[in-house]
């Protein structure tokens, strides 16, 4: 089967591309086409088709100039590799300790540990005063323009109503642009990654290393995903607490971190100040 004519320069030559992971020039028929609006022909992923199915470590280890990264790469080909009939060997990750992420140090939580923080976060979103939005006015549609950007940097848009419109502004999800357009301010990553930092990646409900967000007022009871309304939980937590309100979750007895539960370390650097 040939190639199609987009694939080709001028001169009927293969167009090639870097893969990201290997580094090898390849033809951009061994990549995946990227799809979206803004998409062009020649666009294409990073990672070839060998690539693109290895583990984060297996492409470290391609991506690695010594030759001590030969060894887990084999022993990963030895691995999905069944029919060579040889012991299938293991990676040793003693051997790979920069592979690893480092663990947080335990840190014992007690009652009052949780209630400082507790008092801590309260502290810290009683400060988002809620802003004027008498300025606000509808458009032709009867709507509100919200604009924003996603995690890739690409301009978005959409028209939200005007209850809607003035719950995000409050609560200091967004500004307003004009009377009739208000603009998101954090994409996904961005806003997950601040109230992380804004509440030292500790559990509001049991005092925990938390790395996931639980909203306040759950938005089956019409909570929005908010900095206001938006707290650090852990996974477990999290699941347990469900569409239950925050008193009646912490009434009913919040379950106590395991030992594996670990502690974030103290980051010295983020302030109260530069959070908001």
């Amino acid at each position: 089967m040939t190639e199609p004519q987009q694939n080709r320069n001028e001169a009927g030559e293969p167009l090639m591309k870097n893969c990201t992971y290997c580094q090898e020039l390849k033809p951009l028929t061994e990549f995946q086409r990227r799809t979206g609006r803004r998409a062009g022909p020649y666009s294409r992923r990073g990672p070839c088709r060998s690539c693109r199915g290895l583990a984060p470590q297996e492409r470290v280890a391609i991506s690695t100039p010594s030759g001590e990264a030969i060894k887990p790469l084999a022993a990963s080909v030895a691995r999905h590799n069944p029919e060579a009939g040889e012991t299938v060997p293991s990676l040793d990750t003693s051997a790979q300790p920069e592979l690893l992420p480092h663990p947080p140090r335990r840190k014992p939580v007690t009652d009052k540990a949780r209630e400082c923080h507790r008092q801590r976060v309260r502290n810290l979103l009683s400060r988002l005063k809620p802003a004027d939005t008498r300025a606000l006015r509808l458009n032709r549609n009867g709507m509100i323009r919200l604009r924003g950007k996603t995690d890739q940097g690409r301009r978005w848009h959409q028209e939200i109503e005007l209850d809607l419109a003035i719950t995000l502004v409050r609560e200091r999800m967004a500004v307003i642009v004009n009377p009739y357009t208000v603009r998101r301010l954090y994409s996904n990553k961005e806003f997950r990654q601040y109230v992380l930092k804004r509440d030292r990646y500790t559990c509001f409900f049991c005092g925990g290393y938390g790395n996931t967000i639980d909203h306040l007022l759950p938005r089956a009871k019409g909570g929005h995903t908010t900095p206001v309304n938006c707290v650090c939980a852990c996974n477990e937590c999290n699941q347990v607490k469900a569409a239950r309100d925050v008193e009646e979750f912490i009434e009913s007895g919040v379950p106590l971190p395991s030992l594996d539960h670990l502690e974030s370390p103290d980051d010295s650097d983020t302030s109260e100040d530069t959070l908001f």
